[in-house]
């Protein structure tokens, strides 16, 4: 599975272990999270990722 890559402060949302504090779990795929989901770090939303 791909890793994304925030394009503000370059967290890297990684399917492996997935977003649990934001009720995402382990092996969902990035394109699986919900277009509301916002990067854990900075709040940028989904649409400011990129693939690594």
């Amino acid at each position: 599975m791909e890793k994304y890559v925030c394009s503000i402060c370059g967290y890297v949302y990684d399917p492996a272990n997935g977003d649990p504090d934001n009720d995402v779990p382990a092996g969902t795929k990035f394109e699986d999270i919900p277009d509301d989901w916002h990067c854990p770090v900075c709040g940028a939303s989904k649409d400011m990722f990129e693939k690594e």
